[in-house]
């Protein structure tokens, strides 16, 4: 199960705090974060390894989806 953050069509810095709101909730299952920068990718890959995640980013056309989890 995972828990969504749909970032698409946000800017910098709207998808890290998304995603940081997540964070802040985990509660064990993994975090599914969409965006469509690769701006947002780097900012989220930076912040969610410095909270101590591990961070899997997969590329769907124009999309990343990114996977946060403990």
């Amino acid at each position: 199960m995972y828990k969504i953050v749909d970032a698409r069509g946000r800017s910098c810095p709207e998808p890290v705090v998304m995603t940081k709101q997540a964070v802040e909730n985990y509660s064990g299952e993994t975090i599914q974060v969409l965006v469509d920068a690769i701006v947002a990718v780097e900012n989220i890959k930076r912040f969610a390894s410095n909270q101590g995640f591990k961070v899997n980013v997969l590329e769907n056309d124009e999309d990343y989806e990114i996977l946060i989890e403990k």
